[in-house]
């Protein structure tokens, strides 16, 4: 019977963390750099502008130039906190200080599965039935970010063995 490689997990763990903070970190960068770009985005699914227009959904529509700016700023600052504990946990993972970085890059871990499960694919697709647009639908690429973040959480909690929680 063949023994697992100890040092494996632990690799793959800051691996694929290093993976989505740069992943994290460019969205972030590039949401500040180019603001209006997804600005654009986050104001036409609150707004459901290209949805159906159901007048029994159409009361969800936030139109509020405002209230949509909040909105954007709010994500660009959530998805900042993420790339930096992402960084961090990365940062620690090739310090092999598995107990550090498992709690750290779980905490960025579980900030990007909450944007993108809870945000974009629940509130976004079925609050704001961003499902209905042809234009401005982010439901594949939220499922994928929020299916890639989970994948990593679990080799996270994996590598480095048991854990005593006192």
């Amino acid at each position: 019977m063949a023994t697992s490689n100890p040092r494996a997990l632990p690799l793959a763990a800051g691996l694929l963390t290093g993976t989505l903070a740069l992943h994290i970190t460019l969205v972030a960068v590039g949401n500040i750099t180019d603001f209006g770009t997804n600005q654009q985005f986050v104001q036409h699914v609150l707004a459901m502008d290209t949805t159906f227009k159901d007048e029994n959904l159409m009361w969800r529509a936030i139109t509020s130039r405002g209230i949509q700016n909040t909105a954007y700023v709010a994500i660009i600052v959530w998805e900042t906190v993420a790339a930096l504990l992402l960084i961090a946990g990365t940062w620690l993972w090739a310090r092999r200080d598995v107990v550090r970085a498992r709690q750290i890059s779980t905490y960025g871990l579980l900030m990007l599965m909450l944007l993108f499960g809870a945000g974009f694919i629940a509130i976004g697709g079925e609050w704001f039935a961003m499902w209905q647009s042809a234009d401005w639908n982010g439901l594949d690429a939220a499922t994928r970010l929020f299916l890639m973040s989970g994948m990593v959480l679990l080799v996270n909690q994996f590598a480095g063995g048991r854990r005593s929680d006192g």
